[in-house]
């Protein structure tokens, strides 16, 4: 493993013999295209080399582990479309504008993707139809509320404590998914 004077992280060096075998200098053991792809995911700076020449072969060893997840048929991310767009690049005099514009969108895409993924919880949670159910009965319960008898014994603390355990109740309902409750409760109440 070398390092920097710059303080970076070493760089983990793998070779790639004739035989095809990746060999972890830092480890001194061979490894896989799927050891390969957990370095990627846990973020660990890496490059393959040559065995003979020491070229850095990292963009292929990536190339073969992006094709081999494709045709694992996990939901493809490149489509036939978007590799015939990508393939017309090349010789192109925007090539290099390309390259830019792909790196600098999937930077931008990873840095608001917790927050991409909160407003897609967000939206599915107002689609729920019990999160929404529940929401009515708290309106209908306000409603009911502004036309309760003034002269009343009960106090407007009591009234607003009875419709806050009734909301409650309501909400409990709702996330259990017990509608059989909910239908034998009103029916009760009705009578």
């Amino acid at each position: 493993m070398s390092q920097s004077g710059t303080g970076e992280a070493a760089v983990r060096i793998l070779r790639k013999y004739t035989n095809r075998r990746l060999y972890d200098t830092s480890r001194s053991c061979y490894v896989t295209l799927e050891d390969v792809k957990q370095l990627v995911l846990s973020g660990e700076k890496f490059q393959v080399q040559d065995s003979k020449t020491g070229n850095d072969l990292t963009r292929n060893i990536l190339l073969q582990i992006i094709s081999e997840q494709e045709a694992e048929g996990h939901g493809t991310l490149l489509t036939n479309q978007v590799l015939q767009q990508l393939i017309r690049f090349y010789g192109d005099s925007m090539q290099g504008m390309m390259s830019q514009y792909l790196e600098q969108s999937i930077a931008a895409f990873l840095e608001h993707q917790d927050r991409i993924r909160e407003q897609m919880q967000t939206m599915m949670g107002a689609a729920n139809p019990l999160t929404m159910m529940g929401r009515f009965a708290d309106q209908n319960m306000a409603v009911w509320n502004m036309f309760a008898p003034r002269g009343s014994e009960a106090t407007e603390e009591e009234q607003t404590a009875d419709a806050s355990a009734k909301t409650e109740a309501t909400q409990e309902t709702a996330k259990t998914g017990d509608s059989t409750k909910a239908a034998s409760s009103s029916k009760s109440s009705k009578t």
